[in-house]
């Protein structure tokens, strides 16, 4: 009986120490699972916050406008940013409420796109210092060149108004916040272009070569010729100065002999 019963105690002894080993076992696993599933945890975790990082940066800079300052504005050189080109516009600033407002200064500026908060080019703010009083209107002007190497690519265009109220507390309006396309312009000359060109040069030539043949078919033309008149009469000749037997002796007129008879005389004297 007692070889049975230390039998029994023995196996007995056994089954719990299997029991406690498959105890600890399930907890190590147990356990395991749970770490695994806090690492899973953690990392959906840490994906959110990225998530959540990048639409804040995305968001632009933080601004703060008076609910009485309404503003506006009209690009005069349209919407197009040609690179290495003044770009122009106008900024209007409204005062609707009962107290002075200050205009400080206007700035703007290019930034990434996917990340306002890096600038790619930052202009010089337009220093103003102008009081705008209630229920009044005031415009300002401002122009930038956007960079060459920018042509062809977005970007992000911010345009800022900082003002203050009467009890000098700041405030800034993103007068404008959108994604631009910075342009090139075509240098070279097209087909029309050239045509054009050309049609004009030889209208030119054209020109010149008319000018050219009437002046000479001028210059060829000859002068009328002149004609000696001589003296027709002794009307317009003074001769008071000859004596008298002098023009007695040239108005007789002798016999005009012809050279035969004069022949003829001149042989008979010889005879």
């Amino acid at each position: 009986t007692e070889n049975v019963w230390s039998a029994l105690q023995r196996r007995s002894g056994q089954v719990n120490a299997v029991d406690e080993h498959s105890e600890e076992t399930d907890l190590v696993e147990d356990e395991g699972d749970d770490e695994e599933e806090g690492l899973v945890e953690d990392t959906n975790a840490s994906d959110s916050g990225t998530e959540d990082d990048t639409d804040d940066d995305s968001l632009g800079p933080d601004v703060t406008s008076h609910p009485d300052a309404d503003t506006t504005i009209i690009f005069v050189t349209g919407e197009e940013f040609p690179a290495n080109e003044i770009v122009k516009f106008l900024v209007g600033f409204t005062n609707k409420g009962t107290q002075d407002f200050v205009v400080q200064s206007l700035e703007a500026s290019f930034r990434y796109p996917q990340d306002y908060q890096f600038y790619i080019q930052n202009f010089t703010a337009l220093p103003l210092s102008i009081v705008v009083q209630p229920q009044r209107q005031a415009s300002f002007e401002y122009s930038f060149i956007p960079a060459q190497p920018m042509a062809g690519r977005p970007f992000g265009l911010v345009i800022l108004l900082n003002y203050q109220d009467g009890e000098g507390t700041a405030f800034q309006t993103a007068i404008y916040n959108q994604t631009v396309t910075i342009t090139e312009r075509e240098e070279g000359l097209d087909g029309e272009t050239m045509f054009m060109y050309v049609f004009l040069c030889g209208l030119g030539l054209l020109l010149l070569f008319g000018i050219h043949q009437v002046l000479e078919s001028r210059k060829r033309k000859r002068a009328p010729a002149k004609v000696e008149t001589g003296t027709g009469g002794m009307k317009d000749v003074d001769i008071s100065w000859i004596p008298q037997e002098t023009l007695n002796a040239m108005n007789k007129t002798s016999p005009k002999v012809s050279p035969r008879k004069r022949t003829k005389r001149a042989a008979g004297t010889d005879q």
